[in-house]
């Protein structure tokens, strides 16, 4: 099938969205194709933020996905999730430290020594680096001093803002609200190519969603088909199978029976290779000396020569 241009330009957006979420997250330390478990703290202080970073022995790790108060206990609980390929124990500790010289904070992982594995949901002991508990006290207390500063600078902030909007120039606020209104129709614009695109292969979607159900229902059926084989029975006959084998073979080591006494009677063996000499020697006698045992006489002789034995009987 020929796909249309809208359907390629279709591909191409939603492809680039993709790679755009995936990049995002892989430079955050987010890796979308593999697995993570989820593990929680609880600190007196909040001083984290959703998406800051989770290390062990300074290497990223993890990201910190969930901050909740809790009004029992007065903490606030942390929930990170870390690569599911790490392991760590339970007695570990997790220690909140300044990552950098922005202010940013973070959670690093001092592991300990044992293998007490810590799981998917376990809640971990907690610990402030030193120093910082005063950092965040001070931080706290110094809110309602800076509030008075605060709202004094969003009002200057506020003035400014209908001072531009004010502005009849190009480099005002209203000349880049109409270029906002221009994206806003582009985006329209985009909106209703995708209508048209999916009006116009409506036929091949619904195909497409058809072909789906049909592959499921086969799925099913060939699910079913292996419920109805028997193949616990199967598997049973051939596990009785393999120990009448094994039996056999033990049999076979021990000595026991025709065979097993062939290959472990090392007399046997001896006797066997002794008539197989023998046999070969009398053939071979045979072939020379024919009168030795077929006799022929017209006269009725005899053959005067007698069968002397040798001393060893390989001979």
């Amino acid at each position: 099938m020929k796909l249309s241009k809208e359907v390629k330009t279709a591909i191409l957006v939603i492809s680039g969205i993709l790679f755009l979420i995936f990049g995002i997250n892989y430079l955050k330390g987010v890796n979308l194709l593999a697995g993570a478990n989820t593990y929680y703290t609880e600190f007196d202080y909040n001083a984290l933020a959703k998406s800051s970073v989770v290390t062990i022995k300074g290497n990223n790790v993890g990201q910190v996905r969930s901050i909740e108060y809790i009004p029992e206990t007065t903490k606030t609980r942390v929930g990170f999730t870390v690569d599911n390929d790490l392991e760590f124990s339970k007695n570990s500790v997790i220690r909140m430290y300044s990552s950098g010289l922005m202010g940013e904070n973070a959670l690093a992982i001092i592991p300990a020594n044992d293998s007490e594995w810590a799981q998917d949901g376990t809640v971990l002991t907690s610990e402030v680096e030193k120093g910082l508990i005063d950092k965040l006290a001070g931080n706290f207390s110094e809110i309602s001093t800076d509030l008075g500063t605060t709202l004094k600078s969003a009002d200057t902030l506020l003035l400014g803002l209908n001072t531009i909007i004010r502005d009849d120039s190009d480099v005002g606020l209203k000349h880049a609200i109409a270029e906002l209104n221009a994206t806003i129709k582009s985006f329209k614009t985009l909106s209703n190519s995708f209508n048209t695109l999916v009006n116009k292969n409506e036929e091949s979607l619904s195909s497409v969603i058809r072909n789906v159900d049909s592959i499921s229902t086969n799925l099913a059926a060939v699910s079913s088909d292996l419920n109805k084989a028997n193949v616990s029975e199967t598997m049973a006959s051939l596990n009785a199978t393999l120990a009448s084998v094994n039996g056999i073979l033990t049999n076979l080591e021990n000595g026991q029976g025709s065979m097993g006494k062939l290959l472990t009677d090392e007399k046997l063996y001896h006797n066997l290779e002794v008539a197989s000499m023998q046999l070969k020697e009398l053939l071979q006698d045979f072939k020379l000396n024919p009168k030795r045992y077929v006799n022929v006489s017209v006269f009725g002789g005899k053959n005067k020569e007698e069968y002397v034995k040798p001393e060893d009987e390989r001979q």
